[in-house]
């Protein structure tokens, strides 16, 4: 399942709906916050903008990638859009699997995809009155890196 919206999430809904299956083992999830500091510069709020559709069908491909690559009975990407406040939820992703290896690999690999990949547009509000746009870091494309050479 793949969401993109403005509004906030429930982490134990989605939990509760991940292991609702008796045939899952593991349970993996991730949540990502807005954190008043990036790249040594205080941060007030975070806006983020998409392209309806292709924004969708991106997440999708990765979601679909991941379940080649494991062995996945269910996987939940939400990810919000709009203008979040500091400690606002931004994205959810939760995976359930048969065994914790395939959960956690599976996570990380989608979270690491949609870091660098997936078409969405970040601003940062800065405290006082400046902002800019967020590109990809370093970090973000070396843990996208050793994706590729699996």
């Amino acid at each position: 399942m793949v969401i993109v919206q403005n509004e906030d999430f429930n982490l134990q809904v989605e939990y509760d709906r991940l292991r609702a299956k008796s045939s899952v083992g593991a349970v993996v999830t991730f949540c990502g916050l807005v954190r008043d500091l990036n790249q040594g510069e205080k941060v007030s709020a975070l806006t983020l903008e998409h392209y309806p559709g292709m924004t969708e069908k991106m997440l999708l491909d990765i979601t679909e990638q991941a379940n080649k690559r494991w062995q996945l009975i269910d996987c939940t990407v939400i990810h919000r859009v709009g203008e979040l406040q500091l400690q606002d939820q931004i994205v959810f992703v939760g995976i359930a699997s048969l065994h914790r290896g395939d959960a956690f690999a599976a996570c990380e690999f989608i979270i690491d995809y949609l870091k660098t990949q997936a078409p969405f547009w970040k601003k940062e509000q800065l405290m006082g009155c400046d902002s800019h746009w967020v590109d990809a870091r370093e970090s973000d494309l070396a843990a996208l890196n050793k994706w590729c050479e699996k």
